[in-house]
């Protein structure tokens, strides 16, 4: 059932490129307040003149994949543009669009289509995270610096296991332990896209094999595919301390794109997939036939997807607890607008955590229920 107060009003991204209940939320205002800066609420309320002229949440950017993180009272924003990266910082999640854009990056080397590049802070230092290749010959890359915008090298191909077309990695930190997931293939040819997981040594050197913990082979995130994918995962802990992958599912060139949830059970073992709980639909998106009961589909805008959780210091040990709603960027196309890649912007939205929330599934090892914390986007 869902909760007629706190209704979700809802989150998108690139073609073949890539290629259950509710519980009480405790309150915990005075914590979020060190932890976040939150936005104004654009969850509620009727649209004001200008809401009206830019859907609400939009910004001015257009673009997608957006990457943010908060360090300070100062966010920073990363995105590709066409054959480089760039940084832009500014002192709101609004305010990235209209920052300065510093280019960290170009690609000197040939590498190819340069695609959703991901920030993050590991020991006081800047990593981005980022997607370059031609066709299957697409991998990750990583640039660092002490600095968020000047100061990054030449960048350095991760040597993930298998060495298969790979991309939308992100590094976080789990337990103590370094963790980096992707979307790729398992082979050698645009079948479907898988998530994957592998333990890091350092933020640059990757240890042991890859583990696949999510496929896209539920109903709701088959709606759009050749292929089907499973991409964009972004990590955050909740209350409980649990792990999740929330990601993105359904063909990034369609409106049925949506996020969905991947959450580790208390104690699990991030390597091994049956540890892992699904969603049992999605949890942002535009069309109701593929929401989780529950959850309700958005308000102003189509296929919302490749999110960022605005973290401080990007650390998921850092994640809001439960009760206030917390910053997130997402890309979609507005809604009455064609739905193109070249009509995505980036949207300010906030997300809060959704107790008591069952995920089910059948004819596979483990339990078939885990009840938990899940997650409810707002616009």
């Amino acid at each position: 059932m869902s909760d007629p107060t706190r209704k979700p009003l809802h989150i998108p991204r690139r073609p073949f490129r890539r290629s259950s209940g509710l519980g009480a939320l405790a309150l915990a205002g005075a914590l979020a307040a060190t932890l976040f800066l939150s936005p104004p609420d654009t969850a509620q309320g009727a649209p004001s003149a200008l809401e009206a002229a830019a859907p609400q949440g939009q910004t001015s950017l257009r673009a997608a994949d957006p990457s943010v993180l908060r360090v300070g009272s100062t966010y920073i924003g990363v995105q590709s543009t066409g054959g480089g990266i760039v940084v832009r910082q500014a002192s709101s999640t609004d305010g990235l669009a209209t920052a300065p854009a510093r280019q960290v990056w170009a690609d000197s080397r040939g590498r190819g289509e340069v695609w959703a590049p991901e920030i993050v802070m590991d020991g006081g230092r800047y990593y981005i995270y980022f997607t370059a290749g031609v066709g299957a010959a697409h991998r990750m890359f990583v640039i660092s610096s002490a600095s968020p915008d000047s100061g990054y090298g030449a960048e350095t191909q991760l040597a993930l296991p298998d060495d298969k077309w790979a991309i939308d990695g992100t590094l976080f930190t789990f337990e103590g332990q370094r963790w980096f997931v992707w979307s790729g293939w398992a082979g050698d040819t645009n079948v479907e896209q898988n998530l994957y997981i592998a333990r890091m040594s350092s933020p640059t050197q990757p240890t042991g094999a890859r583990y696949v913990i999510s496929q896209p082979r539920e109903s709701w995130e088959r709606v759009v595919g050749n292929p089907f994918i499973n991409e964009s995962p972004e990590a955050i802990k909740d209350p409980n301390g649990q792990l999740h992958i929330t990601y993105s599912a359904n063909g990034s060139w369609s409106e049925q794109y949506c996020l969905a949830d991947l959450r580790l059970r208390k104690g699990g073992d991030p390597t091994y997939v049956w540890d892992w709980y699904k969603s049992n639909g999605c949890l942002f998106g535009s069309n109701r036939s593929t929401m989780m009961a529950g959850w309700d589909p958005t308000l102003y805008v189509n296929g919302p997807g490749h999110h960022t959780f605005v973290l401080l210091h990007g650390d998921i040990d850092t994640s809001p607890p439960a009760g206030p709603k917390f910053p997130s960027m997402y890309h979609a196309v507005a809604k009455g607008t064609p739905y193109s890649w070249a009509n995505r912007h980036w949207y300010t939205g906030t997300f809060a955590w959704w107790g008591n929330t069952t995920y089910s599934r059948a004819n596979v090892p483990g339990p078939n229920t885990d009840t938990g914390w899940s997650l409810k986007f707002f616009e």
